[in-house]
């Protein structure tokens, strides 16, 4: 239902985590730009987080499914920026020239969009309640 505030949050989060990690550069390395279609494993996580998304999308018939599967969602985002955090402090100390990119950045914003989705999937679950103790 895409007049949900939470549903236009995911969306947000599948394009944010499907298709900017392919065009931003993670990190730079001696002038070579390091996108994450040149690791295997970080393109499965983006895209699995996408595809997460767009799942919790179509289940907002079950909004407790749907607030579970934000939390693995949350959870593969939080391993994301985990490994980017200690990427980013061994790149700092290297002799060769070596700097963050843009994209490093990606995992906290969807993060973020899926703790709004989150806290309005909450909202949406407790004004079904309390509706459902009016009758």
């Amino acid at each position: 239902m895409i007049q949900r505030i939470q549903t236009v949050y995911l969306i947000i989060t599948a394009i944010i985590s499907g298709l900017l990690p392919f065009w931003l550069p993670l990190w730079k390395e001696e002038g070579n730009a390091f996108y994450a279609q040149q690791t295997l494993w970080i393109s499965i996580v983006f895209l699995a987080v996408a595809i997460f998304a767009l799942i919790a999308v179509f289940l907002y018939k079950n909004r407790k499914n749907q607030f579970v599967l934000n939390r693995l969602n949350l959870i593969l985002n939080l391993f994301l920026l985990g490994f980017f955090v200690y990427r980013s402090l061994s790149l700092s100390g290297e002799t060769a020239v070596s700097e963050k990119g843009i994209g490093m950045l990606i995992p906290i914003f969807s993060i973020v969009f899926l703790a709004l989705s989150n806290k309005a999937i909450k909202k949406d679950e407790d004004l079904v309640k309390s509706v459902d103790r009016l009758r």
